[in-house]
């Protein structure tokens, strides 16, 4: 599947290419079977992210090693394994602050049958998932990770916020369930809440009947605020975010999904001394990290619907419409 500048669901259509052939030194043949949308995902194929002509999309990927190049010791044919975000931050803090070799976007993604690349672009897929709830990891999953493990430094008895019921902030609600925490988490369903508390959640709060949500969660707290916020929202949602936080609390900052830009309230920020970090995904270490975090805790990604890689502009008008909890699949 291709997609045609400027870009469009319209944009998006099948595109027959060469097999890529054997694996070379340090490299992997892999047949792709499962992918996850992502809000980035949807930004390029709509143009708002400009890619190149022809682009592939998609950043997650998974499916099943067939072959192995030279070099390769650990793949075998027959592994599961699925993709790395960025394919060349292999472990260690940040390196990367663009999009310039992301699958989907500056390169091309998984939106195929086929991929040979060099073998640290993948990592092993956790044992028990299928390829599409496997996929869901690479860039949902692995964000909410290394927000609240890797740079929240979560501890059982910590409370973490939660904004809405999207792919990051379901998985972040697993996580934090899984490593003894109690979870805050806002949406503007009832039903989506109700779903949220089967799954653990321990306060709800419809942001619709209570914009003053960030009070809301840390008045639950009996006013000392949580320790964590996952926020997806950005500049609209951030002043609520500040809010709800305790005194030395962690705000992990990775969505924007009310806009790029806007006003901080930093003298509260300033005053609440809490620690508003940017993050984008994670490294490979990281993610072989939670792997084994999955594969410990039995977790399994909510997948709400599944679509047939030939359906992907439908599965992308889904996404649009909001109504997804959680992650939506593409397999093939």
């Amino acid at each position: 599947m291709a997609l045609r500048s400027p870009g469009g669901l319209d944009r998006l259509a099948p595109e027959e290419r060469a097999d890529p052939g054997e694996p070379g030194a340090g490299e992997i043949r892999v047949a792709l079977h499962g992918s996850s949308l992502n809000f980035h995902d949807l930004s390029v194929v709509l143009g708002r992210i400009p890619a190149e002509d022809g682009r592939i999309p998609l950043a997650d990927g998974a499916g099943v090693v067939e072959s192995v190049g030279p070099g390769v010791t650990e793949f075998a044919p027959g592994d599961h394994v699925v993709s790395c975000f960025f394919p060349d931050w292999q472990d260690g803090p940040a390196r990367v602050g663009d999009f310039r070799r992301v699958p989907g976007d500056g390169i091309d993604g998984f939106a195929l049958e086929h991929a040979v690349l060099p073998a640290t672009a993948f990592t092993r897929a956790p044992k028990g998932l299928d390829a599409v709830e496997a996929a869901t990891i690479t860039t949902a999953g692995l964000t909410a990770w290394r927000a609240l493990v890797v740079d929240g430094k979560l501890k059982a008895g910590d409370v973490v916020l939660l904004l809405g019921t999207g792919g990051v902030s379901i998985w972040a609600l697993q996580i934090a369930k899984l490593m003894g925490a109690t979870v805050a988490i806002t949406s503007s369903s009832g039903e989506k809440l109700e779903r949220a508390r089967d799954m653990g959640a321990d306060f709800l709060v419809n942001y619709r009947e209570r914009q003053d949500w960030g009070r809301a969660v840390k008045d639950w707290t009996g006013g000392a605020g949580v320790d964590h916020v996952v926020e997806v929202g950005g500049p609209g949602t951030l002043p609520q975010s500040i809010d709800a936080v305790r005194i030395g609390g962690h705000i992990s900052l990775i969505g924007v999904l009310t806009g790029r830009g806007g006003e901080v309230p930093t003298a509260v920020l300033m005053a609440k001394q809490a620690r508003l970090q940017g993050l984008i995904v994670g490294s490979r270490s990281d993610q072989q990290d939670f792997v084994r975090a999955i594969e410990a805790g039995g977790l399994r990604p909510a997948v709400d619907r599944r679509f047939p890689l030939d359906r992907l502009a439908d599965a992308f008008r889904f996404e649009q419409g909001g109504g997804h909890f959680g992650k939506i699949g593409i397999e093939w």
